[in-house]
């Protein structure tokens, strides 16, 4: 087995927030661990979930995730998970102590940017973010269709 195809075992993305990275300025990126059942693990596996309008809340001590949708698993019994319960997210005391000063600025949130597996265990990237103002967004398309004008040049020209 090759080392790239152990890296590509190693961590596979389940979901990404894209929507995120247009609604905010990510300003840091922390990984956590998340509970889950065995059913939602099972979704999961079949890629069956979406971060549309998640966030993740500090509540006594412990960060939460809401709003992630994993669809109930379709050989599940009556066993089955709800596909929108809140979830515990897994950090360290220093982490959720450093997430606490830091949500205390204004206009700063706890955002989901990717879930993806590693090695056997599900993980969430998290952002600490700040929402963009409609300025800020047009300004990020315009750039990105100016890169892709580039590369589609740079890509005609080496041909």
């Amino acid at each position: 087995m090759t080392t790239k195809e152990k890296s590509a075992r190693k961590s596979s993305v389940i979901v990404n927030n894209k929507k995120a990275y247009h609604e905010y300025h990510v300003l840091e990126n922390l990984k956590a661990g998340i509970v889950l059942t065995g059913t939602e693990i099972k979704s999961l596996r079949a890629g069956k979930a979406s971060m549309a309008d998640s966030h993740a809340r500090i509540h006594n001590g412990e960060v939460f995730l809401y709003g992630l949708q994993i669809s109930p698993y379709d050989k599940g019994t009556h066993y089955n998970h709800q596909p929108d319960r809140v979830r515990k997210l897994l950090l360290t005391k220093q982490e959720i102590k450093k997430l606490i000063g830091k949500l205390k600025e204004s206009g700063l949130t706890l955002v989901p940017l990717k879930l993806y597996f590693e090695r056997c265990w599900v993980k969430v990237d998290l952002g600490l973010c700040k929402g963009k103002k409609i300025h800020d967004k047009r300004e990020a398309i315009t750039q990105r269709d100016a890169k892709r004008e580039i590369d589609r040049a740079m890509k005609s020209r080496n041909r």
